[in-house]
């Protein structure tokens, strides 16, 4: 398997660039995958000086419905004409940033693209292919992040409600006998998308790769540290191991660290993994 970091909110390259968002291109099982677009068009222009054709896309997916892992899809399928790109039903309903004082800003995707021809809705479980599944769904609020405070969705009623994040979906991929987790922003909580996977298959993804929404955007504070080193006790519990980035936040990530040691990375724009 390769993973190429496309886009995230750091880079290692001063011939490439980052913006708040994430973008993989992925090949896994002789297929090339798309996870997340970033916010625009930015992971087209890092993926042409990362070798990287993104005309050749098979699969693409979207993880949830927001600008930062959404808003690239436009440009997405303006450049490949053959790929089916999947997100949640509700991926396209409102959402929004609300900071305390503040007008709503808004968080979501073109909603017009809903109806393109090459967009497939899912709701729970899709294999997409026998090694290719995604899944939503999670319950369970342990660990829970309050950085998604200031998320907000507004349902077909109207009225402005805290988002519940039903629109985020994940990735898991199977591949010379190992399980890969991928996931976005892992807004409903590393600890339970892991414990979902585990009531399912009865045992623990080998390597997740994932955003742990431990920062909040606006103001770049960190979670608190008592969440922060919840998560770390339970990861550690795992064999599993990490790759980690975006929303995670650079103090999140050297908390968790400092527990988790080799068994975590970070990801940044430009890195490769194998």
């Amino acid at each position: 398997m390769l993973i190429k970091t496309l886009v995230e909110d750091t880079c290692i390259s001063p011939e490439l660039s980052s913006e708040h968002g994430l973008s993989l291109y992925i090949e896994a099982n002789h297929k090339k995958i798309l996870f997340d677009t970033g916010a625009g068009n930015l992971f087209l222009q890092n993926a042409n000086k990362m070798s990287v054709t993104i005309k050749d896309v098979e699969v693409a997916i979207i993880s949830h419905g927001h600008y930062d892992h959404g808003g690239g899809l436009r440009a997405f399928l303006e450049e490949n004409e053959k790929a089916c790109v999947y997100l949640h039903d509700r991926a396209f309903d409102p959402y929004f940033s609300i900071i305390r004082g503040k007008d709503p800003v808004n968080a979501g995707i073109d909603p017009s693209l809903k109806l393109h021809e090459r967009v497939k809705l899912t709701d729970g479980n899709l294999l997409i292919d026998s090694k290719m599944e995604l899944f939503s769904g999670v319950l369970g609020r342990e660990c829970f992040s309050s950085c998604n405070d200031s998320l907000y969705m507004e349902p077909a009623d109207g009225a402005i409600v805290k988002d519940d994040f039903r629109h985020e979906q994940n990735l898991l991929i199977r591949e010379a006998g190992k399980t890969v987790l991928i996931a976005g922003c892992a807004h409903n909580g590393i600890v339970n998308i892991m414990k979902h996977v585990y009531n399912k298959n009865g045992s623990y993804p080998d390597y997740i790769i994932s955003g742990f929404h431990l920062m909040r955007t606006s103001t770049k504070r960190s979670e608190a540290r008592d969440v922060i080193e919840g998560i770390a006790k339970f990861l550690k519990n795992t064999e599993s191991k990490f790759y980690t980035g975006h929303c995670t936040g650079l103090e999140a990530y050297h908390l968790l660290k400092e527990v988790l040691d080799d068994r975590i990375q970070y990801l940044a724009t430009g890195t490769h993994c194998n």
